[in-house]
């Protein structure tokens, strides 16, 4: 049987429902709070378990019977004040979760980490899984949870379990909703005039899934994998979106100044409200800085081919059309 850690986020339910069509047995882990998502409601055969990544107890019982594990669960935000908490979730979370399958002799682990635990290249040159991560002032807590919690694994891999690691970009697809990526599309769709100009890579979710179950399937061990389809200025991708809604492109450029502004409009109101309006300083920085990555190892690893951005979208606008 095949344990899905997170199975009911947008990678984790699109991964499941893939494995439930392979006719494979599935136990998908949630927490006690979270609803399951619409498209696995009617997974008659599905078998759901309530267990917490901080809870160790829970862990060694939802791994009863397991032989393959995806760990897609992560804590992930921008916010400064959440990376306390992330480090737990993310990296001793994912501590418990090791241990557990390595003393239950899981045959196989594969962990979903970030692009953002990867190192940056010198300028014009893609990002590929040989840079090395530095720690500094100027990485983001979630960027560092996903670092140690990679370090994690590597970690289980030399004391003998055979695990894998993918490092996927933005990971776009039609039933994202209004959360995560979808929050973007959600947004253009509304109407936006302004683009910042960093980049960033994209991939589509069906082509996130086939890697990992093909990553699963294969002999590799012990290795990372950058999960990406194209390398797209935000300017570029805004304005894909917005002509597959309809609407007029961005074309007003952010500058720094702009953005960091707003960010501390966004404190100063937030202060009054309680609400968390979604700027800070890590947003900002991401806004600007371009990060271009290369897919050439998971290529050459497993033949693939992956979705243009440009198809993605228009999926993902068709969809939203059509509600």
């Amino acid at each position: 049987m095949i344990l899905v850690t997170g199975a009911t986020g947008f990678l984790g339910s699109e991964l499941v429902r893939r494995l439930l069509l392979n006719g494979e047995k599935v136990r998908a882990m949630k927490r006690a709070s979270s609803n399951i998502p619409e498209i696995l409601k009617n997974e008659g055969g599905l078998e759901w378990v309530d267990a917490d990544l901080l809870d160790y107890y829970s862990l060694e019982d939802a791994m009863q019977g397991i032989g393959q594990v995806y760990h897609c669960a992560a804590l992930v935000s921008l916010s400064a004040k959440d990376k306390k908490q992330m480090m737990k979730v993310n990296v001793e979370g994912t501590r418990n979760l090791l241990d557990v399958c390595a003393a239950n002799n899981v045959v196989k682990f594969l962990h979903v980490s970030s692009v953002s635990a990867v190192g940056n290249s010198k300028k014009g040159e893609l990002i590929t899984e040989k840079h090395h991560w530095e720690f500094s002032t100027r990485q983001s807590g979630y960027s560092i949870s996903k670092y140690e919690s990679e370090m994690e694994v590597f970690r289980a891999a030399a004391e003998g379990l055979n695990a894998v690691i993918i490092n996927p970009g933005i990971i776009i697809g039609k039933n994202a909703g209004t959360e995560g990526s979808g929050q973007l599309f959600e947004t253009i769709r509304k109407g936006l005039s302004f683009y910042p100009g960093g980049s960033f890579a994209y991939v589509d979710v069906e082509d996130v899934v086939t890697a990992m179950i093909a990553l699963m399937e294969s002999d590799i061990s012990d290795e990372r994998y950058i999960i990406t389809s194209e390398n797209k200025t935000y300017r570029e991708l805004f304005t894909e979106i917005a002509l597959q809604f309809g609407k007029k492109p961005p074309v007003i450029a952010l500058k720094p100044w702009m953005l960091e502004s707003a960010r501390l409009g966004a404190v100063i109101a937030s202060a009054f409200t309680g609400k968390n309006y979604g700027l800070s300083k890590d947003t900002v920085r991401t806004a600007f800085k371009k990060q271009n990555y290369s897919n050439e190892k998971i290529k050459k690893a497993l033949n693939l081919e992956f979705k243009s951005v440009k198809d993605s979208i228009a999926e993902v606008c068709s969809t939203y059309n059509k509600n």
